[in-house]
């Protein structure tokens, strides 16, 4: 189901002399520029009812009117899925994503995704990009996303991110014991041989990752971990670039160590563990409409909870024999 856009809006005398497009994204602001020209090359956003160019200068108080019916951008199949949301209104959901879930198609998961169970809770995501989807979480890591429910908030919620305003914090547990918190200031890019992975690379995109430590266990660290930038990867790559990979990293931390004089049950819990220990535990926010600030928590998942649980074990009967 397309969503239908009609706006107006007269142009003030002070922005004469400037050119459409720049008038139009003045005008309109929940839009991004790029949307507002393709609308003035097809004809839904006029002047004075009629079609110009988007390089065309304006005087000032002409009319602008968009009529536009945004039509599904991709076909995707609505999945019936049971989504663990938090939060909703007209603009935005927040949920909470579990381990496995693929948040978007693509090869080797055409259905069964985030995008599919969202396209049938909330059907007229279909017009809005990637079905309001402005971010993601690995298949495997768990936690907070949010999710835009009209093309207003998602360009709202896409210049939130750039401007890096959105606060997103992941807890995670590391391989190694950390002796204090930092920030690793590293860009990140395509691995240069190995295209299913990134790394830190020169000529990647920048990245900046701030940590500190919750508590440090015989051979593990667990961390808080406070996002800037928002890479492919990002947390997993810069944890394993200063040495302290992420348990259960498939890609990342390369094989199962399983630490010397490690109680049988940290043994057991390291060997089941099979995806990376992150959780994205907090996320705030500036509400596409409602002008305020918004923040949500959610409780690390029972694997999670049972990771550390043993870990404490495991510290507290190395304690005992050195008592």
């Amino acid at each position: 189901m397309a969503e239908q856009i009609e706006l107006s809006a007269v142009v003030p005398m002070d922005l004469g002399g400037q050119r459409l497009d720049r008038v139009a994204a003045h005008c309109f602001p929940d839009y991004s520029r790029s949307r507002l020209q393709e609308w003035i090359r097809g004809g839904q956003l006029t002047v004075d009812q009629h079609q110009r160019k988007t390089k065309d200068k304006l005087v000032g108080g002409e009319t602008l009117r968009v009529q536009v019916a945004v039509e599904d951008e991709e076909r995707w199949d609505p999945e019936a899925m049971a989504l663990d949301i938090l939060y909703e209104d007209d603009s935005i959901l927040v949920l909470n994503k579990p381990a496995g879930l693929v948040v978007h198609p693509g090869a080797g998961n055409p259905q069964g995704t985030l995008l599919n169970g969202l396209l049938h809770h909330c059907p007229d995501n279909a017009s809005v990009p990637r079905a309001g989807i402005v971010h993601r979480l690995d298949k495997d890591t768990t936690g907070l996303m949010v999710v835009a429910k009209t093309l207003a908030a998602h360009t709202d919620l896409v210049e939130q991110l750039q401007a890096r305003s959105v606060s997103r914090e992941y807890e995670a547990v590391t391989m190694g014991v950390m002796t204090a918190g930092g920030t690793v200031d590293e860009p990140i890019g395509r691995h240069p041989t190995q295209r299913i992975r990134m790394a830190v690379n020169a000529s990647g995109k920048p990245a900046i990752t701030h940590y500190r430590v919750l508590q440090k266990y015989r051979h593990h660290t667990h961390v808080r971990v406070g996002l800037e930038t928002g890479r492919t990867h990002q947390i997993r790559v810069h944890m394993s670039h200063i040495h302290f990979p992420l348990v259960g990293d498939p890609v990342y931390a390369g094989r199962l160590r399983l630490p010397a004089g490690a109680t049988d049950e940290l043994q057991r819990a390291l060997q089941g563990f099979h995806r990376q220990a992150l959780h994205a535990c907090q996320l705030g926010l500036y509400h596409p409409t409602k002008d305020e600030y918004m923040e949500w928590q959610v409780p690390l998942p029972e694997d999670f909870q049972n990771l550390l649980s043993v870990l404490e074990q495991d510290q507290q009967a190395h304690d005992a024999l050195d008592a």
